[in-house]
């Protein structure tokens, strides 16, 4: 796992980057739902809540979140704070 973070203009960008198992295009427009769940992937431990506070955490500081992801390969999570 790699954290990080960058100026960009009047915000703060930060990412974490994992080399886990990846998240699918299909996937990746409901894993900041509450409860959800990657269905291949449910032999892992998990509720489905953490990424959904994250999101709300980062909602309630007026910023935004995205995750870049490659199936098998890892995935990059950002968000953007105002400064």
């Amino acid at each position: 796992m790699r954290i990080s973070a960058y100026r960009e203009k009047d915000f703060w960008v930060f990412s974490v980057v994992d080399n886990g198992v990846g998240i699918s295009k299909e996937d990746q427009k409901n894993i900041f739902t509450i409860f959800n769940r990657v269905k291949k992937h449910d032999d892992n431990e998990g509720t489905g809540v953490g990424l959904a506070h994250v999101e709300k955490i980062v909602h309630l500081h007026n910023g935004t979140i995205w995750v870049d992801s490659q199936e098998g390969v890892g995935s990059s999570f950002y968000f953007k704070l105002k400064a």
